[in-house]
């Protein structure tokens, strides 16, 4: 007697479109999303349609379905080899490999879309923990301006020309950190504030094929580094190691790093449509910051500034949390320290001060408990957390807890944050 094979929905990650950017690994709840040096893939195992990871996605390659026999599922390794999606099996092949004819006819369409799966989603199970991403934003700010996104593919990018490469931190510490400044000309490329692009270094690969795009987070305001001017700002880490500190050259950190003024790069972008600051005068803005994750607070910081010096600025507050390792490493401290106290609320926290505790962002966040409570309540307040993804759920912790001891209701506020688009985390 012949089996029935059991039709699934495997979720696929399109890798010609992907820019690696780590949001959908970084979201996913159950663990399903991985990657190597190349790719990012789905674990049909693990996935369970929940679609958490479709949302935040900038590029849009997270959409992408195939009608599979459970059994020929495409394996975690097979999909860490491709270059590119594989077709749709054709009925006669799902047919072939067992799928009846009425399971053939029920299943959404191959290509899909997220809007095909949602009638298959499937509620993750397990502990019940604190998930911090279950808070964050896939809506902007309700004032925030238009974005325009992907006007330049990864297979057609844009040049800029490099007019400006300084560093951002002191000579000799570990986290080398750039300030790169790169010109359009007349090439249309409008960004806003929280938005990132991709850039493609030169050249190819161990197996001889042509490195992705890596992104990065644009550091300059709406109207450019140079006010009005079509250029802007990243702000760059030379990558010499990886997570578990073994030696490596980043290949796109360190090609930035050492760009010089009149050379060319490729961009792809801009990326992001959630992630943006509230065009309302009144609002308050907090920024919550690690290392390089610092380069978005930068652009809406810039653009505040801006403002109030032509008199549009109606009183909003500024407050930042920023932490490093050391003083020493922290970006742009020195022009931090320029602006007007009445301007920016400046919190610093460093981990690995000789002779002194270690201290976090989370850590300055309580301690501020009575100013950061006020905001909370106020719906004007919109939230930006940006860095490494360890520092996520000690940051939102935070928030959690400061609302709690002040007798909020967390779990209707911290919807309340997510539905109207105050709580934004961009983590990798």
């Amino acid at each position: 007697m012949t089996t029935e094979a059991v039709l699934i929905q495997q979720h696929l990650i399109d890798p010609e479109i992907c820019i690696r950017c780590n949001t959908c690994e970084s979201v996913c709840p159950v663990g399903a999303i991985t990657h190597d040096s190349r790719n990012y893939v789905v674990d049909a195992e693990k996935c369970n349609l929940c679609m958490a990871c479709v949302p935040p996605c900038p590029t849009g390659s997270i959409d992408n379905w195939r009608s599979m026999p459970k059994v020929k599922a495409y394996s975690i390794e097979e999909q860490l080899t491709w270059d590119d999606l594989p077709a749709p099996l054709s009925e006669a092949d799902l047919q072939a490999n067992g799928v009846n004819s009425e399971a053939i006819a029920q299943a959404p369409e191959a290509s899909g879309g997220s809007e095909a799966k949602a009638s298959a989603a499937v509620s993750a199970s397990g502990e019940a923990v604190f998930n911090s991403s279950a808070y964050g934003a896939t809506l902007p700010p309700w004032s925030a301006a238009h974005a325009y996104t992907n006007l330049y593919g990864p297979k057609k990018p844009t040049q800029a020309t490099v007019v400006g490469n300084f560093k951002v931190n002191e000579a000799g510490t570990t986290n080398e950190t750039h300030h790169i400044v790169i010109d359009f000309g007349s090439m249309p490329f409008p960004v806003l504030e929280g938005q990132s692009v991709a850039i493609v270094p030169p050249g190819v690969d161990a197996l001889g094929k042509p490195h992705h795009a890596r992104q990065y987070s644009i550091a300059s305001p709406r109207n450019g580094e140079r006010a009005g001017y079509n250029n802007l700002s990243l702000t760059v880490k030379r990558v010499t190691e990886d997570h578990d500190g073994k030696p490596v050259q980043g290949v796109c950190s360190n090609y930035l790093c050492d760009v010089k003024v009149g050379d060319t790069l490729q961009v792809i972008g801009p990326f992001g449509s959630s992630f943006l600051m509230p065009n309302h005068p009144k609002s308050n803005i907090v920024m919550i910051c690690t290392g390089t994750g610092s380069a978005p607070m930068r652009g809406m910081t810039e653009w505040r500034r801006r403002l109030r010096q032509t008199g549009k600025f109606e009183g909003g507050k500024l407050m930042l949390f920023f932490g490093a390792r050391t003083q020493e490493e922290l970006p742009y401290f020195g022009p931090l320290l320029k602006l007007p106290k009445d301007f920016i609320d400046i919190n610093f926290t460093f981990s690995r001060t000789p002779g002194q505790p270690k201290r976090y962002v989370q850590d300055a966040m309580r301690e501020r408990a009575a100013d950061l409570v006020p905001l909370l309540k106020d719906p004007h307040s919109f939230f930006y957390v940006c860095g490494l993804k360890s520092m996520e759920e000690g940051v939102v912790l935070a928030l959690h807890d400061v609302a709690t001891q002040a007798g909020l209701n967390w779990e209707q506020l911290g919807q309340s944050l997510k539905q109207e688009g105050r709580l934004h985390l961009e983590t990798y």
